[in-house]
């Protein structure tokens, strides 16, 4: 399925972020978990504020591969936020863009910003059963290296200093996010 960049809401804004990149940030997240009600409160906040996003707002097909036009929308991306569900590590797709995201951080290429939605960063470090189980799914499936790599990512993606809604709520999270984020766009 083909993904277009529009300014329409149901692929994301597709206008020039700074820099030369085409978003400023790029929203990574699994679909039943937060698309109805975080991630579209954060997606339409940042484009009131004028920020340029890229979101999938169509998601993918059950069997379907993602398409090189997601890698290349975090590729174009100066930002990428995860938001860590407790489904997030049960979705391949969300595990191949964080690998691709940190791999992209490690070039300096790419700020990535993680936010943890109700999970813990302990749960995401794979200190708890939450995301191991879903990695052990994942190895039955795609193979121990690929895991070892998402699992890898995931432990990277707990040493940056991110936000944590479920102590605090979303809505106190997302009024820390923008003044970080006007920061790192000015």
């Amino acid at each position: 399925m083909k993904r277009k960049m529009s300014s329409s809401p149901e692929t994301g804004s597709a206008s020039h972020g700074s820099l030369g990149t085409k978003f400023e940030v790029f929203l990574s997240f699994r679909g039943p978990d937060t698309r109805a009600n975080f991630t579209d409160t954060l997606y339409y906040a940042l484009l009131d504020k004028g920020i340029s996003v890229f979101i999938d707002k169509q998601g993918i097909d059950i069997g379907e591969e993602i398409g090189p036009e997601l890698f290349q929308a975090i590729d174009d991306s100066k930002i990428c936020i995860p938001i860590f569900s407790k489904g997030y590590a049960s979705s391949s797709w969300c595990m191949r863009e964080l690998e691709h995201m940190m791999q992209r951080r490690k070039t300096n290429k790419l700020e990535v910003l993680p936010i943890f939605y109700d999970v813990e960063p302990s749960d995401v470090k794979l200190e708890s059963k939450v995301y191991v189980d879903a990695l052990t799914l994942h190895k039955e499936k795609r193979g121990a290296e690929i895991v070892q790599h998402w699992a890898k990512a995931l432990k990277e993606v707990t040493g940056i200093k991110g936000w944590d809604t479920k102590n605090t709520g979303y809505v106190n999270s997302l009024n820390s996010i923008f003044p970080f984020l006007y920061v790192s766009f000015a």
